[in-house]
């Protein structure tokens, strides 16, 4: 794997659709969904801005779903951009697979080189929702690896609300307790035998907490395991914390990176505020930017 990884991330479904477009409860017209496809154009063109602008292809990797993105797969794939696909079912509280057992003719169709899914775990959660949901991601696990495809991994560790209560703000939840009910989600997962190859983390305040979990993923033997900050789509200044927390420690690798990067750029072009060129050139700015963050440049 190459040494630094800078995914752009708008693999987002059901809450692209109803946040950003007010499709609700409904399935959407013949017009809403081609303009939910030329979104997700939007955001790559983003990507391929910043690329000709002078960002090294070597660095870049996109995100995008099949369901509104496929022809950006595509074309991502036919330029040599890394690219990376949902494995999971949108909007579900325990992961599943977006396409049940076909899960993995879906992968091969696209020949994406990075199978991500996103789980929200717990230690606190009921045992026997996190033992179902460890037994399906080991089983994508297993296939990948018989497949020679890589594991991304994007691990969210929402409070309870026992833990909640325990702190005065979702904010003290983050700094204070996250970070160790991370390191316990971790463990959980691969003790589960759930061998990720990219962990996907929500930013960590401090540095220390990178570290220890750099340590964890990478823990007896597993040496060539990375792990990438997610924005979570928090503001600039909170993201740019955790991204510099994230730099320089062994075994973090970049970001992946989605809404804080671009939806201000989709939304201007949506509600006729900005061109389609304004837009583009507002989403390659604000990829390059935290590209620049992370690099300490």
């Amino acid at each position: 794997m190459r040494d630094e990884l800078f995914i752009l991330a708008f693999d987002h479904r059901g809450s692209f659709k109803s946040k950003m477009f007010g499709i609700t409860d409904r399935d959407e017209t013949a017009d809403e969904a081609a303009a939910l496809q030329d979104a997700k154009r939007l955001v790559y063109e983003g990507a391929l801005k910043a690329v000709d602008d002078g960002l090294s292809s070597e660095l870049v990797g996109v995100l995008v779903d099949e369901e509104m993105g496929a022809d950006v797969a595509r074309d991502a794939k036919a330029r040599g951009i890394r690219l990376a696909m949902p494995v999971e079912k949108s909007g579900q509280p325990l992961f599943d697979f977006e396409y049940g057992d076909e899960f993995g003719d879906h992968i091969t169709e696209f020949d994406a080189d990075f199978a991500k899914v996103l789980v929200r775990w717990n230690p606190d959660d009921d045992p026997e929702d996190n033992r179902v949901q460890g037994e399906k991601l080991k089983r994508l696990g297993d296939w990948l690896r018989d497949n020679g495809r890589t594991y991304l991994f994007e691990l969210l560790v929402p409070a309870t609300e026992q833990q909640l209560s325990l702190v005065e703000s979702g904010a003290d939840y983050d700094s204070e307790i996250r970070p160790y009910l991370t390191l316990q989600s971790i463990r959980q997962i691969l003790d589960a035998g759930v061998e990720p190859d990219i962990w996907k983390i929500e930013g960590l305040d401090r540095r220390r907490s990178c570290e220890l979990l750099s340590r964890l993923v990478r823990s007896d033997g597993r040496d060539d395991v990375i792990a990438v900050v997610l924005g979570r789509g928090a503001d600039d200044a909170k993201v740019d914390h955790w991204l510099r927390m994230g730099s320089g420690v062994p075994g973090y690798a970049g970001f992946a990176i989605g809404r804080s990067i671009w939806w201000a750029g989709v939304e201007g072009f949506k509600d006729g505020n900005l061109s389609r060129a304004e837009a583009v050139a507002s989403i390659a700015g604000n990829y390059r930017r935290f590209i620049d963050v992370y690099q300490g440049s």
